[in-house]
């Protein structure tokens, strides 16, 4: 069983992971105002299906990205909770913003 912060750390990575790629990056900002289905979010960017398909289940595993099916669509929307927990990972950083220097190494030779 994998601990509390193994797991914390797990959805930091693959949220950000998720975030490295241009396209996903696009349609988290067509998903930011309102949910959209597939085929909104295929015209909107002028993919394909199957390609977009790929980077949907990239943003659904990492938690960014809920989605329902009605009929015989999808429909995503945002899951702010993990973009949440990414801005908060994110402001650690600017708590700690002295960085100390290093200390000279010891020559051991």
């Amino acid at each position: 069983m994998r601990s509390s912060s193994t797991a914390i750390s797990d959805l930091i990575v693959s949220g950000f992971h998720a975030l490295s790629d241009p396209l996903r990056i696009s349609v988290i900002e067509l998903l930011r105002t309102k949910e959209l289905c597939v085929c909104d979010l295929c015209d909107a960017l002028g993919v394909s299906q199957s390609k977009l398909s790929f980077h949907l289940k990239s943003l659904r595993e990492a938690g960014l990205v809920r989605s329902r099916q009605e009929g015989r669509w999808i429909y995503y929307s945002l899951k702010i909770p993990q973009f949440a927990a990414l801005e908060q990972y994110l402001s650690e950083f600017r708590r700690f913003s002295q960085i100390l220097p290093a200390q000279f190494c010891q020559d051991q030779s």
